[in-house]
């Protein structure tokens, strides 16, 4: 199977971050509102420890920081993402704990409540790439805790940003994670690029049960 990410990953992503403005990529959201809406589905507490896993400069951390989370963290490849975000937040940028990182050799350092995920785990093409991604799943999401992923659906892209994906929708990610994962809620999304551009994104949550 090919390989998505692989090799030169930091650096595809480092060069994205630095040549494109925060507006110029397809995935950017003024407000991440399917996220929003899931954390609130699952009961997300303030107190909750958070993991946005290939966050990137999303928006999220802001809204979450601005709704009083304070155990937010967020994890990329790309150091210059991160860089953009925490730039973008300035002094607010200390709230959140920040952890440049590739999400198939990472080791959480603690046990996440919600483990929300939109648009990395697609770009995982490779079976062992996936696997790896799970390991860490279950080692860094608590037992009970939620876990929410985005991806593109079925009929979505086949690339994004050059490279190949696999698209999925909650059966394709249910086989992927096991029985210790039960399907809380799925549902498409339409997201529309700032061109105006069309994507189609499957979100999968699911609760730990084992």
């Amino acid at each position: 199977m090919e390989t998505g990410v692989s090799g030169s990953d930091q650096t595809h992503w480092d060069d994205v971050y630095t040549s494109k403005a925060e507006a110029e990529v397809s995935w950017f959201q003024e407000e991440p509102e399917v996220s929003l809406s899931l954390l609130e589905l699952v009961g997300a507490r303030p107190d909750d420890a958070i993991v946005d896993i290939g966050g990137g400069a999303s928006r999220l951390v802001d809204c979450l920081l601005d709704k009083g989370f304070t155990r937010v963290s967020v994890l990329d490849l790309s150091a210059a993402a991160l860089a953009a975000a925490q730039a973008r937040l300035g002094e607010r940028a200390k709230a959140a704990n920040w952890i440049a990182a590739d999400a198939r050799s990472w080791e959480p350092p603690e046990s996440y409540d919600i483990w929300h995920d939109r648009a990395a785990f697609h770009f995982l093409t490779d079976a062992g790439d996936q696997q790896a991604y799970v390991e860490r799943l279950n080692r860094g999401l608590a037992v009970g805790g939620h876990a929410i992923v985005g991806t593109f659906a079925p009929d979505g892209p086949e690339k994004c940003s050059g490279l190949p994906v696999v698209r999925h929708d909650a059966d394709s990610l249910s086989r992927l994670f096991g029985p210790g994962y039960v399907v809380v809620d799925s549902r498409r999304h339409a997201h529309k690029t700032p061109w105006g551009a069309v994507q189609k994104f499957q979100f999968s949550t699911f609760r730990r049960v084992a």
